[in-house]
């Protein structure tokens, strides 16, 4: 006799005072607070029920306290964009919005599209992205600073400079506490030596891969370039063939490997190859970098999943 596969899919709506559960294909249903100890209770009901996927959407941080809990019990988590759930839901002919209908949206989206379990970040990656995220910021108002004094009346301009003092010395204070931080950690400090191995690749960039990428090395080229956003889209339609396109993903990850691969494409030998190839074949600047990006990533993957070193031999 065949064995029976278990279809369970779990949609969970959130809201920032309440987590709207829908169970398919049993139809159960119910609501229960979005708080610490109703989740804990929540996670053992969902132990119960054996499902495939326990589906959630990135909802700007009121999902984390479930994500986290699902996550650490063992649960098969799935946060996805809600972009995507939306245009299911349309596609499904879903034009209503109730949060029973949105858990249900998101239990179907489980089962038919089978999106991929999440990984959530480790506490001590989460703290490194923190002060990834708290230099960005500073970095950013020290530029907002600057180029206000271009217009500032004279009679702020005192103010401005010692503020100016003040972000530059707290962006050296952080620059140093996340190089102590990433050398403090075993685990850290050999993927940033075998990613900065790489030309192109600053200790900037290795410490955000490590932050804000932690699924690099457990994926494939093709699942780790959907996550970074740099995975090609067809527009082909009929004897149509439209230009491809890239979408999604993590924007952030995406642009600090951005500046990576234009320095990649002077320096590292096989990311330029590919790039001057690439342009005398009649490509765009901006298709051959993406191009050249994804390479990169793929070399980056290929480096942190085996903990090899960087040679040439990735031009293959």
């Amino acid at each position: 006799m065949a064995e029976i596969i278990n279809q369970t899919n779990v949609g969970i709506d959130v809201s920032k005072d309440w987590l709207d559960v829908v169970v398919i294909p049993s139809g159960e249903t119910w609501r229960t607070k979005n708080e610490e100890e109703a989740i804990r209770g929540l996670v053992n009901q969902l132990e119960q029920l054996k499902a495939e996927r326990i589906v959630v959407e990135a909802t700007g941080g009121y999902e984390q306290m479930l994500a986290v809990q699902l996550y650490l019990a063992g649960l098969p988590l799935c946060r996805v964009n809600p972009k995507r759930t939306r245009y299911f839901a349309r596609s499904m002919g879903f034009l209503a919005k109730t949060d029973k209908l949105d858990g249900k949206v998101l239990a179907l989206f489980g089962e038919r599209v089978k999106p991929a379990l999440t990984r959530l970040p480790s506490e001590k990656e989460q703290v490194l992205s923190a002060l990834i995220t708290r230099r960005e910021q500073i970095s950013n108002f020290l530029v907002s600073e600057r180029n206000r004094l271009y217009t500032a009346p004279n009679k702020l301009h005192a103010s401005l400079n010692e503020h100016i003092i003040w972000l530059k010395h707290e962006l050296k204070h952080l620059e140093r506490e996340i190089h102590e931080f990433v050398n403090d950690d075993p685990d850290f400090k050999e993927k940033a030596e075998l990613l900065t191995e790489v030309q192109g690749v600053g200790k900037k960039t290795a410490a955000k891969l490590i932050a804000d990428l932690p699924e690099l090395g457990a994926c494939d080229r093709k699942q780790i370039a959907a996550l970074v956003g740099v995975a090609p889209y067809s527009r082909d339609s009929g004897h149509k063939s439209g230009q491809r396109f890239i979408s999604g993903g993590r924007p952030d990850v995406r642009s600090i490997l951005y500046m990576a691969t234009l320095t990649a494409t002077r320096y590292n030998p096989v990311i330029r190859e590919m790039y001057q190839r690439l342009l005398k074949a009649g490509k765009e600047k901006k298709v051959a970098i993406v191009a050249c990006l994804r390479k990169l990533l793929t070399i980056l993957n290929a480096i942190i999943r085996d903990r090899s070193h960087w040679n040439l031999a990735f031009s293959a």
